[in-house]
């Protein structure tokens, strides 16, 4: 990964709406430093990088590359989940829409629901006003349900899954939504709730 350019942080800046002056404001700095920055007779110090990065609305990685992805949903919902499992260490990371992850050094490829599978049927009980999960699935240390979620439009509820538990949690009822299940050998499933 290179440093920030002098066209990222004009464009950056132009894409805000902002003049070098307001720029300036926000991160301390003169209008000429702004000015020297983009012209490329100067660079940011290292201390002022992640400010300048949240004055023009990227994250730290995406000032430094240069490619910056613009949210054209703002409207999204917590249904358009994603989940992403390290095959090596069993992390689980999820996210509102798609992206890219990697953990031990992987790249991980977001998960896709399989077809509906008896082995993996989720039993749903109402219980006091909630979810109770059950699967009936081994929980071995080689084949087991890694993890059990409840998806609604605003809400993720998120339980982690170990060898030799049962494959089994309660979520707070929430309105209609998704389940899912993942099976560390098989994949994710959903049941709509």
């Amino acid at each position: 990964m290179g440093y920030v350019t002098g066209n990222t942080i004009r464009e950056l800046r132009e894409r805000k709406g902002y003049t070098q002056k307001q720029l300036a404001q926000l991160v301390c700095v003169s209008d000429k430093t702004i000015s020297k920055w983009e012209t490329g007779k100067g660079l940011p110090d290292a201390g002022i990088i992640t400010e300048l990065a949240a004055s023009l609305g990227v994250s730290l990685a995406e000032l430094l590359n240069g490619e910056y992805a613009e949210n054209r949903n703002r409207s999204g919902n917590m249904k358009k989940v994603s989940f992403y499992v390290c095959p090596l260490c069993g992390n689980v990371i999820q996210a509102t829409g798609n992206g890219s992850y990697s953990c031990c050094g992987i790249l991980l490829p977001q998960l896709e629901t399989e077809g509906d599978d008896e082995g993996h049927a989720m039993q749903v009980e109402l219980a006091d006003g909630d979810y109770y999960i059950t699967i009936e699935h081994e929980m071995s240390k080689t084949h087991f349900i890694s993890f059990l979620a409840y998806v609604t439009e605003n809400h993720v509820q998120f339980v982690k899954l170990y060898p030799e538990q049962s494959a089994q949690a309660r979520f707070t009822r929430r309105g209609h939504g998704y389940l899912y299940a993942c099976c560390n050998r098989h994949g994710l499933y959903r049941k709509k709730v």
